[in-house]
């Protein structure tokens, strides 16, 4: 279906709030123009051949450059809104402008200046594909269990493990790798590099398959040299790199699921003022009514904290508790709602390639990754305590 079929009256009133400035209002408005003429969320089968395509497109419309900070500043307000805007349209084509930016975002914060002049230019530009590798089999939520090692071997760094999970994996041109280096016990002992797909050394060792289909793969680490120059930020700071990034965009990903949810409340609201039952419209039954009224009062209060928690940072403050309450909350809510939408949609809600049944299946994922619901929980809970330990 093209995203052309959706609502035209679309509640765009939140970009008055006083969090966006002038220009971030009008940069929603040109990418919906341009999403509603140039994004199909019918992609096919072969997943790997319509992310790249969605990469090049999205590069050639000059929107890659919000994800990435070549200009040296990354404005996340304008990320959310982006996300929010191509989630609405294309989950695909939000996740293929959300991994160019996490992937590329740690170049950005802590790369050398050779090292964003020779990747920021082709991520922005859709010609190289980034991917972000942290997660491994044994290492999740818990960074600080991390196995792949990197031992220091004169100019270079020889890497051994394997990661797992990895958003584009198999399709990126380089990998934005974390690895324990021995520093320090835990999470002080690890250190970022950028490592190009076709290093030796480096295998996809497995593509997975998910619910709502994305390039994913496992990768494999085999003695794999990396010259120190690819290090992102001093030895033992990769776990700061690594939460810095994820800072950015795990508001973003809030954006991503406040995308989904407002594009199902669409859905399901111009679907139940127009089904007739029992002589009257599925809009003029209380029980529905008090259900628009949940879904809708649940996407305004998801989209307060994620544009708060974007707007903190922007202003330069942390946002480690914020942005984990806008991903919890913007995420879980999202599920409601879609889950709500596709019951009001009854039979057709469940059909292959509706509307409601793609969200149903793109929102899932959300709860889980760049963290999981509960370890949200776990950090919003550790910052309060250690505010009341500062107070």
């Amino acid at each position: 279906m093209r995203s052309s079929t959706m609502s035209s009256t679309r509640d765009t009133t939140y970009l008055d709030w006083p969090f966006f400035e002038p220009h971030h209002a009008e940069l929603e408005r040109e990418l919906d123009a341009w999403a509603t003429l140039h994004l199909d969320a019918a992609h096919g089968s072969d997943v790997d051949a319509a992310c790249r395509a969605l990469v090049a497109q999205l590069g050639q419309g000059g929107w890659l450059a919000h994800a990435t900070g070549i200009d040296g500043k990354i404005d996340t307000r304008a990320i959310c809104l982006l996300r929010e805007t191509l989630a609405r349209h294309d989950g695909l084509a939000d996740f293929a402008f959300a991994m160019q930016g996490l992937g590329s975002g740690a170049i950005g914060l802590f790369g050398s200046a050779q090292n964003k002049a020779r990747y920021l230019p082709d991520v922005a530009s859709g010609k190289r594909i980034a991917a972000f590798a942290l997660s491994e089999p044994q290492a999740g939520s818990d960074v600080a269990a991390m196995a792949c090692a990197a031992r220091r071997d004169g100019d270079a760094y020889v890497l051994d493990g394997e990661k797992t999970w990895i958003s584009n994996g198999g399709i990126a041109d380089f990998y934005v790798v974390f690895a324990r280096t021995g520093e320090a016990p835990g999470a002080r002992g690890i250190s970022a590099f950028i490592v190009d797909a076709d290093n030796p050394g480096l295998e996809i060792a497995e593509r997975i398959a998910v619910i709502a289909p994305h390039p994913l793969a496992r990768l494999r680490f085999n003695h794999c040299r990396v010259d120190v120059s690819q290090r992102l930020g001093e030895a033992g700071q990769g776990f700061k790199v690594a939460m810095a990034t994820l800072d950015v965009f795990r508001t973003s990903v809030a954006a991503a699921a406040l995308g989904f949810a407002r594009r199902a409340f669409d859905e399901a609201l111009r679907h139940a003022t127009k089904r007739q039952m029992f002589g009257q419209t599925l809009a003029d039954f209380q029980l529905t009514q008090a259900k628009l009224a949940q879904m809708a009062t649940g996407i305004d209060a998801a989209a307060l904290l994620t544009y708060r928690a974007a707007w903190q940072r922007d202003q330069g403050r942390k946002v480690t508790k914020e942005a984990a309450m806008a991903k919890l909350t913007a995420t879980e809510t999202a599920q409601q709602v879609i889950d709500a939408a596709v019951q009001l949609f009854g039979g057709m809600g469940v059909v292959s390639g509706h509307p409601v049944e793609r969200l149903y299946r793109e929102i899932r994922a959300l709860r889980i990754y760049e963290g999981a619901s509960e370890v949200q929980q776990l950090i919003i809970a550790r910052e309060l305590l250690r505010e009341a330990d500062n107070a």
